[in-house]
């Protein structure tokens, strides 16, 4: 296997953990928080896919996916290419609005297809090319890839973790 193969398959077991997540939850169930000021199951999926298009789009010198097509309506939110979750507060989480499963569910896909193209494209050289000099040491590609990876799987778990506790309120 090699790195892209390794990159694909697990940004690919991202879609089926965002469905499992959100599928058959009623709007009001997305927008349920456990207590106030934490994220409900809409925000933490919306917020994970927001982090991967940011990203993503910024390596491909592209616009956003959120931007580009007209995703931010089903949300009740503006096509703001900066809102991605980062440093939001209880009242911003409780702004995002999911009309039903099938918006967090198609806006993800959308992001994932990209993902997916992208990664298809790079050779095993291209991960160590430095995408972000604001840090020390300056972030490569890879480690770039593989934080996005890590955020989006960690706000998948707490997605399907809040769903359960949704469920049972």
């Amino acid at each position: 296997m090699d790195v892209r193969e390794l990159l694909t398959g697990t940004f690919d077991r991202l879609p089926d953990l965002v469905r499992a997540a959100v599928d058959g939850l009623p709007a009001d169930r997305l927008r349920w928080s456990p207590g106030p000021g934490t994220n409900s199951v809409g925000w933490l999926v919306w917020h994970l896919t927001r982090v991967q298009d940011s990203h993503i789009a910024e390596l491909l010198d592209a616009e956003q996916v959120w931007v580009g097509a007209d995703w931010a309506a089903g949300f009740g939110l503006d096509p703001d290419p900066d809102n991605t979750g980062y440093a939001h507060t209880g009242e911003q989480v409780a702004a995002v609005a999911p009309r039903d499963a099938q918006v967090l569910i198609g806006y993800h896909e959308a992001v994932a297809a990209r993902t997916r193209d992208y990664l298809g494209t790079l050779r095993p050289a291209d991960l160590d090319r430095v995408v972000d000099e604001n840090w020390d040491p300056p972030v490569t590609l890879g480690v770039r890839l593989v934080s996005v990876l890590s955020d989006d799987l960690q706000h998948a778990g707490q997605a399907g973790y809040v769903r359960g506790l949704a469920e049972r309120a």
